[in-house]
């Protein structure tokens, strides 16, 4: 099965952390930040009911995100590199859709060679001193069906597309049509094992490329 769109979640699938989770660690909240993660992830609450509330007990400022994205990149999956060059040689449109903070996530992107126009995650806002000044709460990614509306948005000609990650949240990409495959090299999910196309439990994202070409 060949697809001509490639979208990828970031945390656990393309890099080992969950971005806010670090970020709650940071900040000296991280058991009960992981606890609200783990229940939206699971589809046990709404994204949208624990998103703001994430964010408001973390404040992170631009130096903490810039930290996170060292710590993306850091922490990158096995064959993660590997397998963006080989879709990106056979011409395929590549995209990262994420929940996750959009500045911590750019420059795993930039080295992955993904253009900022293709990674579709939630801006965090700073004001002029650096300082946490909230999120753009207009984000589709900062609630439950978001990443079926990104879905939605770049596929108009409805081409053949394919969704992969861990959560969720990834398996909602199948209302616009995607293919939906379930990486659980870093953290296999039930329910993501029951409602995805397909699941893998390689702790290589090369694994994937298997259901793609």
């Amino acid at each position: 099965m060949s697809f001509e769109i490639v979208c990828f979640d970031c945390d656990s699938t393309l890099s080992e952390i969950e971005g806010i989770d670090e970020l709650a660690n940071r900040a000296g909240c991280g058991a009960a930040m992981a606890a609200l993660t783990n229940a939206a992830m699971n589809g046990e609450v709404s994204l949208e009911s624990v998103y703001g509330q994430r964010l408001d007990l973390i404040r992170p400022d631009k130096t903490a995100i810039d930290w996170v994205a060292d710590l993306y990149i850091k922490r990158m999956v096995q064959g993660v590199q590997e397998t963006f060059q080989q879709l990106q040689a056979q011409g395929k449109q590549v995209h990262i859709i994420s929940g996750g903070l959009k500045q911590a996530i750019l420059p795993l992107a930039a080295l992955l060679n993904i253009d900022e126009q293709h990674v579709h995650a939630v801006d965090v806002l700073f004001d002029d001193k650096g300082g946490y000044a909230g999120f753009n709460k207009q984000s589709p990614l900062a609630r439950n069906g978001g990443k079926t509306e990104v879905c939605l948005q770049l596929n108009p000609d409805k081409l053949k597309m394919a969704m992969i990650g861990d959560g969720n949240t990834d398996m909602e990409a199948k209302k616009a049509g995607a293919f939906c495959i379930g990486f659980g090299g870093v953290v296999a999910r039930k329910i993501v094992q029951e409602q995805a196309d397909v699941f893998t439990h390689e702790a290589d994202l090369q694994a994937v490329l298997a259901y793609l070409v």
